[in-house]
Parts: structure tokens; C-alpha cells; sequence
């Protein structure tokens, strides 16, 4: 069964702010995700970014990981407030 997060809220540019934070581009966070055998490729790291895709909950735990976040931080809104209930 395949468990994907429908995005009912826009987590894009949070994980684009994460990503600027750990000084990282597209492509470096896609072969990071590839090396943990996640097959995520720049593109679709783009189209998660921009809300046009929707993420695996397994890549947004490798992501997690990556950046070293915490749940709040991915998930919250452009307030601050957390999207989750």
C-alpha cells in the first residue's frame, strides 16, 4: 500500500526554507533522499516544493532526517501556527 500525505496544507515552502537553511540545493537533497533509498529525483524535489506533488510519508521522514527538523517545523504554517490538529 502506498501512504502518501495529501496536502490539504502547503508544507513546500517550509521544506524549501529548511532546505536554504542546511545550505543545500535541489539536486543535493535528491541524492540524499536516492542514498537512503528513497528515488526521488531533482524534479519531483521541485514539485514538492511547490505544492505540485505530493510527498511520501517515508520521504518526509527522510527529510526530516536530512535536515535535522522537527515535526512542528515541518508542518507548521506561514503564521507559525502547526497545520496539524
Amino acid at each position: 500500500m502506498d501512504q502518501r500525505l495529501i496536502q490539504d496544507c502547503n508544507i513546500g515552502e517550509n521544506l524549501k526554507r529548511l532546505r536554504k537553511k542546511a545550505g543545500f540545493t535541489q539536486l543535493e537533497v535528491s541524492a540524499k533522499l536516492q542514498v537512503m533509498g528513497l528515488p526521488v529525483s531533482r524534479e519531483i524535489y521541485a514539485q514538492i516544493e511547490s505544492g505540485k506533488h505530493h510527498i511520501k510519508i517515508r520521504v518526509l521522514l527522510g527529510l526530516k532526517r536530512i535536515y535535522k527538523a522537527t515535526y512542528e517545523e515541518l508542518l507548521e504554517d506561514e503564521t507559525g501556527e502547526r497545520n496539524i490538529v
